[in-house]
């Protein structure tokens, strides 16, 4: 590839990507229809080049170019080299990673495939917050779970921010949507999960004490969104209700950190071996 192509017009209809990235409900429109999604910051850019997304055009401030020289290089798609404050003018917030890539959806596998492979999973009802979602697929790759199955009314796990979050978690743990809720959870159960529903509820089963009677076998844990949890029907369909004990007067956690703990307890009752793995 040859040098960076410098722009200097925030309206160059080149950077139409990167157009309007603080306006949520554009982005959320816009990127899946169009097959597209952003990767920001030199890590993030990396991985997700290395999980195997096409990128489609890359923008750099100058401080970065050296950072990522060899992406630079290799690179088959337009580079463009912008100065910051050109940058803040397009996207409509300051880059403060200096780099942004316009990068390739790829068609997300049936949740079939998903629970074909799995032993561990994460399973999400609404939580619509990118942030939370982020987080979450952060804690589920760092912890050792196989996937993460969305419910329809789910956040992107794709969306900037997101992505973000996740430091391209997203990229490396397999995802799918179940296109049917909750009826879609009979299909989990029918490829041999046992539903945990993780809720504050006094009357529920601490999470330890259950894994320690489920025998190992595969689990599937059900998250809902910050605030109102699991609807009255996800909470239907589960197989048992499990809770994390809190203390101080604590009632809940915030999604994303009861995620976390709940996947901990849950790798730790059943170590995973080397013939136990999808």
């Amino acid at each position: 590839m040859s040098d960076p192509i410098v722009v200097t017009d925030p309206a160059d209809p080149r950077l139409g990507d990167y157009t309007d990235l603080t306006d949520v409900e554009l982005r959320r429109r816009r990127e899946p229809a169009e097959g597209l999604f952003m990767a920001e910051g030199e890590k993030v850019v990396r991985r997700a080049l290395a999980a195997g997304y096409p990128m489609r055009s890359l923008l750099l401030t100058p401080r970065w170019v050296d950072g990522l020289r060899d992406v630079v290089d290799a690179a088959t798609v337009p580079v463009y080299l912008v100065s910051p404050e050109l940058a803040e003018r397009v996207t409509g917030y300051h880059v403060h990673r200096g780099a942004l890539a316009a990068m390739g959806r790829r068609p997300l596998p049936a949740a079939t495939e998903l629970l074909a492979g799995a032993r561990r999973l994460a399973v999400l009802e609404a939580v619509n917050d990118h942030t939370n979602v982020g987080a979450v697929f952060r804690g589920a790759a760092a912890l050792g779970l196989d996937g993460v199955l969305l419910s329809p009314e789910c956040a992107d796990p794709l969306y900037r921010r997101s992505v973000k979050v996740s430091m391209g978690a997203v990229f490396s743990l397999p995802y799918a949507r179940l296109d049917h809720w909750p009826k879609g959870l009979d299909d989990v159960r029918s490829a041999g999960f046992r539903l945990l529903a993780l809720t504050p509820d006094a009357g529920a089963v601490d999470i330890a004490e259950e894994l320690r009677g489920s025998g190992g076998g595969r689990v599937a844990l059900m998250l809902g969104a910050e605030g109102d949890g699991l609807t009255r029907q996800a909470l239907a369909a589960a197989d048992a209700r499990v809770r994390i004990p809190m203390s101080h007067g604590i009632d809940s956690l915030n999604v994303a950190a009861a995620a976390a703990v709940a996947f901990y307890a849950l790798t730790t009752a059943a170590p995973r071996t080397a013939d136990d793995r999808p």
